[in-house]
């Protein structure tokens, strides 16, 4: 074992002593401190909700460790998520705030990692999200079914999740690849990189300014929609129209006590005021 793999292994063990020290929270404790902070949004009882559940977060953390990133990095992501889910966390639903923020801290390590893991996406879509970070551990379960020493193939793995065989073969690839680096010779001792075989498509430097000031006029009227929304709007938004994972009208209707109908009410009321929002943002850029 390197001094590194020593290092990082004593920080871990370093970090897992720190946050075990902060108690268990009990279930009418964490009532009681999760009804304040929503009164108040005093962050100290935020706080106070965060350390009790860090080491869930290590335990989650863990169950990712098989692509060869830093588990306190995981870690670190996780903790982002499990404070999303304290902000947004209501005691009233009846369940505790772990099981309410496991969905965060998984949401948020499993973002790190698909930024992470190449220079490339791995995956555009839900379904191609889904596939990478269940491909690995489905793939252990059919080689193991298939006996001592064989490999599972592709046909079966694809049967068991529910895909056709292209789309397991080219996942495989891109999880096998690594990235490299462009100033990287095409040969030993070469001349020519990776890099002059790219064809060169620059901005110019006025393209590129309009570019940035028009991301900043709509992050503007994105936190401007977002201001004229009430709560249920806002969890819409979230949790459906923005979300990698959205939730069904159902769910969202479950999570309010209202009807289905209801929520896709609510849920077009939205649309309309974030396109009203943007209509004149779109007229002023015709207007330039």
């Amino acid at each position: 074992m390197t001094s590194a793999v020593l290092s990082s292994n004593e920080s871990v063990d370093r970090y897992v002593g720190e946050i075990n020290r902060y108690a268990l929270l009990s279930r009418e404790k964490e009532v009681e401190l999760a009804e304040s902070y929503r009164k108040t949004g005093d962050l100290k009882i935020a706080h106070e909700l965060v350390v009790a559940n860090l080491r869930f977060v290590v335990k989650i953390a863990h169950e990712y460790r098989g692509y060869g990133l830093k588990l306190l990095d995981l870690v670190q992501e996780g903790n982002i998520g499990l404070m999303m889910a304290v902000k947004k966390f209501d005691p009233d639903r009846g369940y505790r705030l772990i099981s309410y923020a496991v969905w965060w801290i998984r949401a948020y390590i499993q973002n790190f990692i698909i930024r992470s893991w190449s220079l490339v996406k791995v995956g555009t879509t839900q379904a191609q999200r889904k596939l990478f970070f269940r491909l690995r551990s489905e793939r252990e379960r059919a080689d193991r079914a298939a006996g001592d020493g064989a490999v599972a193939s592709t046909r079966d793995l694809a049967k068991r999740l529910s895909v056709v065989e292209g789309e397991v073969l080219d996942m495989e690839m891109r999880m096998a690849a690594h990235d490299f680096s462009l100033d990287q010779e095409l040969e030993p001792g070469s001349r020519q990189r990776h890099l002059d075989l790219l064809v060169g498509a620059e901005a110019t430097q006025e393209d590129t300014i309009a570019d940035l000031q028009e991301r900043r006029m709509v992050r503007v009227k994105v936190q401007e929609a977002m201001a004229t929304l009430n709560d249920k709007e806002r969890f819409i938004v979230e949790n459906r129209i923005m979300s990698d994972e959205p939730k069904t009208l159902q769910e969202i209707g479950t999570y309010f006590h209202i009807s289905r109908e209801r929520a896709r009410q609510i849920e077009g009321n939205v649309l309309k005021k974030i396109k009203v929002t943007f209509a004149d943002f779109g007229r002023g850029k015709r207007a330039a």
